[in-house]
């Protein structure tokens, strides 16, 4: 991501938000880019009956906005903290002058968006052409080869049930029951309510 002096010297503030508290809204004009710096953020829409459709977990180092700052639009999604979360934002003409300045980040920035296009294709083809089973595994193989949302010192699952379910688009009760039936096959364990997987991920 961007060195955080560089940041500073363009104006960047730091700001904490808490668990639940929402960055900024669908549909809300862009003014800043985001860097976590610790903790979590959700990108997510929300329909209109209440649901919600996750697209990306941010986690400490990853950053988010630049879409509609390339665009020149609206944000695409919702950005809501997942933790106590502290980040640090610099404006929207302060992005600007970094990449005009460091041009190396612009290649940067088109592989990071590439790389979010390519997992949203990826979990499209999932729930087009598989059963609930071979979602959740091939997921969390994809997840573990990524070296994402997965501790990699003690492998345990870092999205929750409901996560899961709003990333997939299966019913919670469904990912629930799915998961019990992969650890009676000894495929994942379940400790404490925690989801652990094997060191090389699920094939």
């Amino acid at each position: 991501m961007i060195p955080i002096e560089i940041l500073l010297e363009k104006g960047a503030v730091k700001k904490n938000v808490d668990a639940g508290e929402v960055i900024y809204n669908e549909n809300s004009t862009c003014n800043y880019y985001y860097q976590i710096l610790t903790g979590r953020v959700r990108l997510s829409n929300f329909l209109d009956d209440g649901r919600e459709v996750l697209h990306k977990v941010a986690c400490a180092n990853d950053g988010f906005g630049e879409v509609a700052i390339f665009d020149e639009g609206l944000h695409g999604i919702t950005a809501i903290a997942d933790s106590p979360t502290t980040l640090i934002k610099v404006s929207k003409d302060g992005f600007k002058e970094i990449l005009k300045e460091y041009s190396s980040f612009y290649q940067f920035f088109a592989q990071k968006i590439a790389k979010d296009l390519h997992f949203k294709q990826f979990l499209t083809s999932l729930v087009c052409n598989f059963s609930p089973e071979d979602i959740l595994l091939k997921l969390i193989h994809k997840l573990n080869e990524d070296r994402q949302l997965i501790c990699q010192e003690c492998h345990r699952l870092m999205l929750t049930r409901q996560q899961l379910a709003n990333m997939t688009g299966l019913r919670v009760e469904t990912i629930i029951r799915t998961m019990k039936q992969m650890e009676r096959k000894e495929i994942l364990q379940i400790i404490k309510g925690k989801v652990f997987v094997p060191a090389d991920g699920l094939n």
